[in-house]
């Protein structure tokens, strides 16, 4: 027996059904993945405007969806997608809702690069109206965004979390649907969602980091004072100046350094005196570094002297290494 569609409420002709459709779905099917590719994802985000009518609408009209689901854009795939519909004309309509708040006005479920790009343009927005509830709009955004945009997985858990944060019942399984995930995906997700704002909002969307990678991070940052010292190190300047695709590996290996002991070096300590006791030197080396500390009445006297002959006695040094072979 075929799977039911979690976009049926979205696509019925009659009253809209209760969420229960798309909650049994996500729980029957979200831990073996709730479909089986990305290619089956588009088709079935395609068949949500088929048959139905495309309108014209000003773009003015219509609002963002309810969630945000980006980062940050991607001012290159942006400009392609602009340069695309003004050559050849916008090729399929967004999904949009009547404004669940405000009459006359629309919400985009998805379709968001395509309405900005008609608003860049000065052109109305084709598009397809659709009465629908809220669970249904984030599992069709979700959903869509997961088959045709390149979402990072720091997106995805913002995502994800937006919807748990809601407080949809069951809102875990509507976040399955959404985003075709196993528990176990969905939970790391949620974890990597609950680092600092700081931390989130520094990285930016992070692309080509995936769920391992993050998830590694929010494990550094189990110890309060490393993760007191990262949100520090990420609202410093140097941090800001970084290009947002090194910032990611520049957090984690300042981590790693920091909790990284010093190599402790063995230390040798030497004393020496004058026959009358007039200067006394302590001499300590770690194998790096050699530091003489002279005491006693004639120190500074003799440490000048030691000052002006270092020329002489460095160049004394050479000339006995030199003689015994080294």
């Amino acid at each position: 027996m075929a799977r039911k569609n979690p976009f049926e409420n979205v696509m019925s002709e009659g009253p809209a059904e209760t969420t229960r459709n798309v909650l049994d779905y996500a729980m029957r099917g979200a831990s073996k993945s709730i479909l089986s590719s990305i290619g089956e994802m588009a088709d079935r985000a395609d068949r949500l405007l088929e048959g139905e009518t495309v309108v014209d609408l000003d773009p003015e009209l219509i609002e963002v969806s309810f969630i945000r689901d980006r980062l940050e854009d991607d001012n290159a795939e942006f400009d392609e997608l602009l340069n695309a519909i003004r050559d050849r004309g916008q090729d399929s309509p967004i999904l949009v809702r009547p404004h669940p708040k405000t009459s006359g006005r629309y919400m985009v479920v998805f379709g968001h690069r395509r309405l900005r790009v008609a608003k860049a343009l000065g052109r109305k927005i084709r598009a397809v109206v659709k009465e629908v509830s809220d669970v249904d709009h984030v599992v069709a955004q979700g959903q869509e965004n997961s088959a045709r945009s390149n979402l990072s997985f720091l997106e995805k858990a913002m995502f994800a979390n937006e919807i748990a944060r809601r407080h949809f019942d069951n809102d875990y399984a509507v976040v399955m649907s959404a985003l075709s995930l196993d528990k176990a995906t969905l939970s790391k997700m949620l974890s990597v969602a609950s680092l600092p704002p700081a931390i989130i909002n520094a990285m930016g969307a992070a692309k080509g980091i995936g769920r391992d990678r993050w998830y590694e991070l929010k494990t550094l940052l189990e110890k309060p004072a490393k993760l007191d010292a990262a949100v520090e190190f990420v609202q410093s300047q140097a941090f800001s100046q970084l290009a947002t695709g090194e910032r990611f590996n520049v957090l984690v290996g300042n981590i790693k350094a920091a909790g990284r002991p010093e190599k402790q070096r063995s230390l040798h300590t030497s004393k020496w005196s004058s026959d009358d006791k007039q200067v006394v030197a302590d001499a300590k080396s770690d194998g790096r570094t050699f530091t003489l500390a002279l005491k006693a009445k004639d120190a500074i006297g003799f440490g000048e002297f030691l000052s002006e002959s270092l020329a002489d006695l460095y160049s004394a040094y050479r000339n006995r290494k030199v003689d015994h072979g080294e």
